[in-house]
């Protein structure tokens, strides 16, 4: 099932990766990355999405964050102190890969977690890396095995192939729906994820541990 908001149309004129965007708090920039295009050309294989669904994890002061008070910079989580647009790769559980795009001011760690992706081009390769036909994208650990994306790109700058975000088409409020985030205990009533309604990309029906207001900035 397509989602309801005509990405067929005319993407967003493109200027390239706009890093003025990332460089803004994380929350705001995890509701505008809704809507975004995410393009791999890894293995010579292309392969393109829209970014659906998002999750924001925000500096010291977020107890669900890598980059935790109680964490502070390690070598695991060095991507997130910026710059902003990079990527932050982790596995989780030892299991599944995890795209993180870094955010705001350089020094202050914060990523958006990508957590699900409306796929557009390239499905066959999706379904070859899957070895599945249905929810190619839905779901962090499955969108990154859809595209390819590994460890290999940790601290990858995202305006440099092969995984490049590009402009796509703008996310009217009305289609945003906002929850507590996935699987996280810590702060788990923050109303910090972010996803398109009735996208067959997003990895939760809609209204899951659903919340009206998220703080924007």
């Amino acid at each position: 099932m397509l989602s309801a908001v005509p990405w067929r149309g005319d993407p967003m004129r493109d200027q390239g990766l706009p890093r003025e965007l990332l460089e803004r708090p994380v929350l705001e920039v995890a509701r505008k990355l809704l809507g975004f295009r995410l393009i791999s050309t890894i293995g010579g294989k292309m392969t393109m999405g829209v970014i659906v669904e998002t999750e924001a994890y925000g500096g010291p002061q977020d107890p669900a964050s890598h980059a935790a008070t109680v964490q502070g910079l390690t070598a695991r989580n060095r991507a997130m102190f910026g710059p902003a647009g990079y990527a932050y790769v982790y596995r989780s559980y030892g299991i599944h890969w995890c795209l993180n795009i870094v955010t705001g001011s350089r020094g202050v760690p914060q990523a958006v977690l990508i957590r699900g992706i409306e796929p557009l081009e390239g499905e066959r390769y999706m379904v070859e890396r899957r070895g599945a036909t249905k929810l190619l994208a839905a779901g962090p650990g499955r969108l990154c095995e859809a595209f390819g994306i590994t460890g290999e790109l940790y601290g990858h700058d995202l305006r440099r192939d092969p995984l490049v975000l590009k402009a796509g088409w703008p996310v009217n409020d009305k289609a945003v729906g906002i929850s507590r985030r996935v699987g996280v205990t810590a702060a788990a009533d923050w109303p910090y994820r972010f996803y398109v309604r009735g996208s067959s990309g997003v990895s939760r029906p809609d209204d899951w541990g659903s919340i009206k207001e998220a703080v924007t900035g």
